[in-house]
């Protein structure tokens, strides 16, 4: 018998590194390998690769290479824009305002400074996961130091209105922070057309390695560090540089945003058939997030009467990966905070199932999730006390 074929539809959770992306993080683990703090002649080489990544970075927010900091994620970029803005500023107010769905790199952030005299607005969402800017402006009191809004949902894939929020922001001189992770490569951004201050990114949601991210702070921020000890990044950051991750970062950006328009046009055409298949062969089904406003290769969809983690460990055995919008993977019996937020019931957010398309996938994977799934939720609802008590279909509008 032969391997078993993997179908990978998790790439919100993570991707592969690019061929492109590896052959030039290759060197800098070997032959360039000098401290780029040093002064020597192979630490230049390492300087200088760092200022190219820089400016690649730069290039695809439309900012000054001057505005870009490495950090080791988006998680620690998260907690930089947020701290670093609450400390700098803590002296003109202590509200930070943000919303219900967010990641939790910025809601446990959030929560934390609770606990140290902050005082947070958490926003609503409506049913599709959209902020609504007017909530955001009625918000805002004259103690306002921080927004933070997510640019797209790493869950039901919901892209919110970043250049409407980040206006109201700028017109009330409240500094915008924006969790872009999930939005690069899958949408055009700029920086200062969408009236963002900060931004962060993480290198290995868009075919870089992982382990490195970037702040981007908008020249004039007034922020403190959250890393201290040494003086890279322009004394902003410190320790020493992840030369090859930083590398690997700039030309996974560079691929990423070459061609945003080629690359959303294949995928959303492979998700939409996958949606489209999915919605016809199995019923009591529930998309999450909004129809359009949303990711290209996201689909968030739930199923009535059966339970998300059964679901994927059934996927998994005929070789489909995938995730639940439920955390209970996670240790926790409580479901997505993410689906509780736009409404849908506890019972149905738990059987909730996410699959994001990405550069690996063809028409043949979404031939096979067509052929497996519809039988899996089967199964399961043969089995399910709920499904064979159910009296009517699904009853979520």
């Amino acid at each position: 018998m032969g391997e078993k074929r993997t179908v990978y539809l998790d790439h919100s959770a993570t991707t592969y590194v690019r061929k492109e992306v590896l052959d030039a993080m290759v060197p800098y683990f070997t032959d360039h390998f000098g401290n780029p703090s040093s002064i020597y002649h192979i630490a230049g080489v390492s300087r200088k690769a760092i200022d190219t990544a820089r400016a690649q970075v730069a290039k695809a927010l439309g900012a000054g290479p001057e505005e870009i900091y490495f950090t080791s994620g988006g998680s620690e970029s998260d907690n930089w824009a947020i701290k670093g803005i609450a400390s700098a500023n803590v002296k003109k107010g202590n509200h930070i305002i943000t919303t219900k769905i967010e990641h939790h790199a910025v809601l446990h952030t959030c929560q934390f400074l609770e606990k140290n005299g902050f005082a947070v607005t958490y926003l609503p969402v409506d049913k599709y996961g959209l902020v609504d800017p007017a909530e955001l402006e009625r918000a805002i009191t004259d103690k306002t130091i921080l927004i933070s809004i997510m640019y797209a949902n790493n869950e039901i894939g919901t892209i919110e209105p970043i250049a409407e929020l980040g206006a109201i922001a700028r017109k009330h001189k409240v500094p915008f922070h924006t969790d872009a992770v999930q939005a690069i490569g899958n949408v055009k951004i700029d920086v200062n057309t969408q009236n963002i201050d900060l931004l962060s990114l993480s290198a290995h949601k868009f075919y870089g390695p992982k382990g490195v991210g970037v702040l981007y702070i908008r020249k004039g921020t007034k922020i403190d560090n959250l890393i201290h000890g040494g003086g890279q990044e322009r004394r902003r950051r410190a320790g020493t540089e992840n030369i090859a991750g930083i590398v690997g970062c700039g030309k996974a950006i560079e691929l990423a945003t070459a061609d945003i328009e080629g690359h959303n046009k294949r995928i959303r055409a492979l998700r939409d058939r996958l949606l489209a298949g999915i919605q016809a062969k199995i019923p009591d089904t529930h998309l999450n997030g909004h129809p359009e406003k949303r990711l290209p290769g996201n689909i968030n969809i739930s199923f009535e009467f059966i339970e998300g983690e059964s679901m994927l460990l059934w996927l998994d055995d005929e070789g489909i990966c995938a995730s639940t919008g439920s955390a209970c993977t996670s240790g926790s019996l409580e479901p997505s905070h993410v689906l509780l937020a736009t409404g849908l019931p506890v019972e149905i957010s738990h059987g909730s199932l996410r699959l994001t398309l990405g550069n690996v996938n063809t028409d043949a994977d979404v031939d096979l999730v067509l052929d497996v799934l519809p039988k899996v939720v089967s199964r399961l609802r043969e089995m399910s006390p709920l499904y064979k008590g159910k009296k009517g279909g699904c009853n979520v509008q």
